[in-house]
Order: structure tokens, then C-alpha cells, then sequence
């Protein structure tokens, strides 16, 4: 009997210890446990999704009679609980002081079985263990069990970064085993320790950062228990669109605009208050070039009327966003064409146009081509050599060996390098002694028809003087030939009385 009364008492025993976990009126409880990680500033959804037994194989909609009850543990389950949100079958909902703006359930999802719980946005000091207690009409209990933990990546200084400002980038979690190692992506690839980023006990260092450096940033923590956990944090950086040292190429007595953009709104950050200030360092001195105050523009480019080769070298653009400053320097290059012969050009001379730029970077090159017309077959570079056919010359320099009419016009010579066409500048090519309004081949037109119509009245007059020759001479005019002979001899009479007075005057 001795081992029949043990069993009896181990069955009661555990029959009192289940009656003393089961809520007023016996019902049966059941629960599930899961974990959730969120990042620190995001939502975090607690799932929870529960049918009744006596539903499961069915479509049918639970009771209005079903309520909620969510209770924080804090991080363990042995810990005192305390509410944090309940919704009683008649509505009323109950939320804890602390939580009360954040957290929430959807209403018409609780029919569905669905009591997942919303936590927007997540803090820190929110990590640790939420359960769920669902009670439905019939008594029946059951229960949620979620372990929520938090991701938190922090940046520092706080507030928007700008360019060339450095910062820290710091991850970590609420895991309680320890931390083996911290690996750092961006855009996807791993970021390698250099000189400018450094990564130390979970946080990265970026000394000098740039344009390049916003986007995603994903750090990856693995943990001694080979748990791994993640996050991703967007960077923002305030600075310059384009290139880091920006190059604008003018020709010479044309306007030129030098570009100073943001790459983003400065409103976007909330900042209101934003200044623009050019300034250009000539002869050791820094001159004051413009300034100009916008709050709803993150464009301040300065225009310049005419430029010339005095105007061209470094300008500075300083923006002040906030209590901050960035700056960014533009380099104006002025393209220009210098002529061997000042001035009008003789025809038959040979002549050389140089054309070059006031800050080279080495890597430029130089097209000639003539506007509005074919090139000529005298016309050679002299840096390189130029396939016949093609409608430019290559190189800095262009000659003409002997000047002449057909080469009168502009001229324009363009400067490419990688990134394609760089600027150009025309030359206006003037022949002493010519019309320079007027194009080559229509001044060679207007002579030809000229001297075609003045031959033509020559002619015209030969003829007429022809006809009136030979209409004299025809018997048709006898009157004039007797006038002729009766003025011959009355003519010889006066000249012999003319020599006899000459010769009584000698005597």
C-alpha cells in the first residue's frame, strides 16, 4: 500500500499546484514565448496571435467578450510585472502612465485572434520580457510570452552632420551575454579599418566625412552565445552636391556661374536660419565677392558678368547652416585664343592661334574646327596629326599658312577631358582690306555677276556702233555724199588762203 499512497499523493500534489496557477473559475491556460529585437527610435510589434481550442478548425469570429491584458516583466520573468496596456471585453482600454502615447493594439484585429502588441517608438529602457493574457467568454486563459530586445545606434556629436566634421558611430544592445565582435557594412560591403575610419568596441570613427560616407550604415554584433544581432542606421550628411573641387571653364569676355549647392534642404534638419558667403583670394588679400541670405533655397551660385584672365583662380563659397559652417572652394579657369598677328591679318600670311586655359590640369585637350563651314585642306595642328575627312584639328595650337579669304569667319576651339566637354572660346578671324560682313563665297559671288553685266553693255554698245557704221555707208544715204563734194573744194580754197598770209607775215 505504501507505493500506492506516494502516487496518490504526487497526483494531488500537482493537482493543488496546477488549481493554483489557473485563474478564478478553473480555466485551462496555455502559453507561447518568442523574441522580438528592434531598433532604438523604430516601431516594434510583439506578436501574439491566439484561437481558442474549440475554434481552431474554424472560421468563425471570437467573442465580444474577449479581453486583453499586457504586463511588462523587465528583464527577466521573475521579476514583479506591472500593467502596460488592457482592453476589457466592453472596450475600456487601461494603459500605464510611462507607455501610455506608444503603445497599442488593433481593435478590429482582436476578433481575429490577433493581440500583437505596438510599441512606436522603441527606447531603450523598454527591453525585456511582455506577456499577453487573453481571456475569452468561456473561461479559457492563454498567454503570450515575448522577450523583447533593442538595438540602439547612437551618433555622435547629436544633431545633423556636415562635411569634414567627425563623428562616431556607436552600436549595442540589451543582450546580457558578451560581446565577441562588431562588424561594420556600408552599402552592403564591409567597411575595412583605414586611416580616416576606425572601429573599437562597437563604434566607428570617420574623421573626415564626406558626401561619399552618407547612406545605410549596418552594424552586425556577435555575441559569445554565437548570438548575432543587427541594426541599420541611415547617415545624413549636410554638404556640396558635385564634385569635391569643382572646375569652371569660361571663355574669356563671356558671363560664368559658379555653382554652390546643398545636398540637401537645410530645412530638412529643421534649421530656418541659413547664410551664404563669396569671397576670392587675389594678391594675398581675401575680397569680399558676394552675399546673400536664403531660407527656402539650398542654391547659392555667384554669376559673373564677363570674365577675362584676371578673373580666373580660386573662389571660396561658405555656408553657415545653424551654428555650423561649410565651405567649399571653386576654381574659375578662363579659356582664351592668342594670335601671332594682333589685329587685321594680310592675306598671304601665316598665322598661329594659341589657345589655352589659366589652370591646366594637365589631362585637357584641344579641338579646332571652323563654325559654319568645312575646315580647309591647309589648315594643320600643330601637336597632332588630323586624318583627312574628319571636321576638326586636334591639339592647343592651329596654323594657317597662308592667310586667305576663304579662312575669314570664327573659329572656335574647345577643351574636352574625361568627363567630356569641358567650355570653348571663338576667335573672329579678320583679312585686312576685306569685307568682314560679308562671307568669302557671297563677296566672290556679287564680283562675278558684276563684271558679267559690264561686259554684257560693252557688247551691247560694239554692236550698236556697228550697225550705225555700216547703215552710213549704204547707197540709201546719196544726199550726204553730194553736202561731201561740194565742202571738198570750198576746204582747199581756205587752206591755200591760210599758207599766203602765212607767208606775207614771214616777210
Amino acid at each position: 500500500m505504501r507505493p500506492v499512497s506516494m502516487l496518490l499523493f504526487l497526483a494531488f500534489t500537482l493537482l493543488v499546484f496546477n488549481a493554483g496557477n489557473m485563474p478564478p473559475g478553473g480555466a485551462e491556460e496555455e502559453k507561447t514565448e518568442q523574441k522580438v529585437w528592434a531598433r532604438e527610435g523604430s516601431p516594434a510589434v510583439l506578436p501574439c496571435y491566439l484561437i481558442p481550442k474549440k475554434l481552431k478548425n474554424s472560421w468563425k469570429q471570437l467573442s465580444d467578450k474577449t479581453s486583453v491584458l499586457w504586463k511588462r516583466h523587465g528583464v527577466s520573468t521573475h521579476q514583479e510585472p506591472h500593467m502596460v496596456l488592457e482592453v476589457e471585453y466592453t472596450g475600456l482600454r487601461k494603459m500605464a502612465l510611462p507607455m501610455r502615447p506608444r503603445v497599442s493594439v488593433q481593435d478590429p484585429a482582436l476578433r481575429n485572434g490577433n493581440f500583437s502588441l505596438l510599441i512606436d517608438p522603441v527606447r531603450s529602457e523598454d527591453a525585456g520580457w511582455y506577456e499577453a493574457q487573453v481571456a475569452y467568454s468561456n473561461k479559457e486563459v492563454q498567454n503570450c510570452q515575448v522577450e523583447l530586445g533593442v538595438v540602439t545606434v547612437t551618433l555622435s556629436p547629436p544633431g545633423f552632420v556636415v562635411e569634414n566634421e567627425p563623428l562616431l558611430l556607436s552600436c549595442n544592445s540589451s543582450h546580457r551575454a558578451s560581446l565577441v565582435e562588431t562588424r561594420w557594412f556600408h552599402n552592403g560591403q564591409l567597411v575595412p579599418t583605414s586611416g580616416t575610419l576606425c572601429s573599437f568596441h562597437g563604434a566607428l570613427s570617420i574623421l573626415r566625412p564626406s558626401m561619399r560616407d552618407s547612406g545605410p550604415w549596418h552594424c552586425q554584433l556577435r555575441y559569445s552565445d554565437n548570438e548575432i544581432i543587427s541594426a541599420t542606421h541611415n547617415l545624413q550628411i549636410l554638404g556640396f552636391d558635385g564634385p569635391i573641387n569643382p572646375i569652371v571653364y569660361a571663355a574669356a569676355g563671356s558671363a560664368a556661374d559658379l555653382p554652390c549647392t546643398l545636398s540637401y534642404l537645410p530645412s530638412a534638419f529643421g534649421i530656418n536660419g541659413v547664410k551664404a558667403h563669396w569671397s576670392r583670394l587675389a594678391g594675398g588679400h581675401l575680397e569680399a565677392w558676394a552675399f546673400s541670405k536664403n531660407w527656402s533655397s539650398r542654391s547659392f551660385p555667384l554669376h559673373l558678368s564677363v570674365v577675362g584672365s584676371g578673373d580666373a583662380g580660386q573662389y571660396r563659397c561658405a555656408v553657415s547652416v545653424g551654428s555650423k559652417k561649410i565651405s567649399r572652394d571653386v576654381t574659375l579657369a578662363v579659356v582664351t585664343v592668342t594670335p601671332s598677328i594682333q589685329g587685321p591679318v594680310s592675306e598671304g600670311s601665316r598665322l598661329l592661334l594659341i589657345c589655352g586655359i589659366t589652370h591646366p590640369r594637365g589631362h585637357e585637350r584641344f579641338q579646332w574646327k571652323r563654325l559654319n563651314s568645312s575646315p580647309t585642306n591647309k589648315l594643320v595642328a600643330a601637336t597632332s596629326h588630323n586624318p583627312e575627312g574628319h571636321g576638326f584639328q586636334t591639339g592647343p595650337t592651329l596654323e594657317i599658312p597662308q592667310v586667305s579669304q576663304k579662312d575669314m569667319g570664327a573659329w572656335e576651339c574647345s577643351v574636352h577631358g574625361p568627363e567630356g566637354r569641358l567650355g570653348a572660346v571663338e576667335y573672329g578671324l579678320q583679312i585686312m582690306g576685306a569685307q568682314v560682313s560679308s562671307p568669302p563665297t557671297i563677296f566672290s559671288g556679287q564680283v562675278t555677276f558684276g563684271l558679267t553685266l559690264t561686259l554684257f553693255l560693252l557688247l551691247t554698245v560694239c554692236v550698236l556702233a556697228l550697225a550705225l557704221q555700216k547703215r552710213a555707208q549704204s547707197p540709201a544715204f546719196p544726199a550726204l555724199e553730194g553736202i561731201v563734194a561740194v565742202n571738198m573744194p570750198r576746204k582747199k580754197e581756205m587752206e591755200e588762203q591760210q599758207e599766203e598770209q602765212i607767208q606775207q607775215t614771214e616777210c
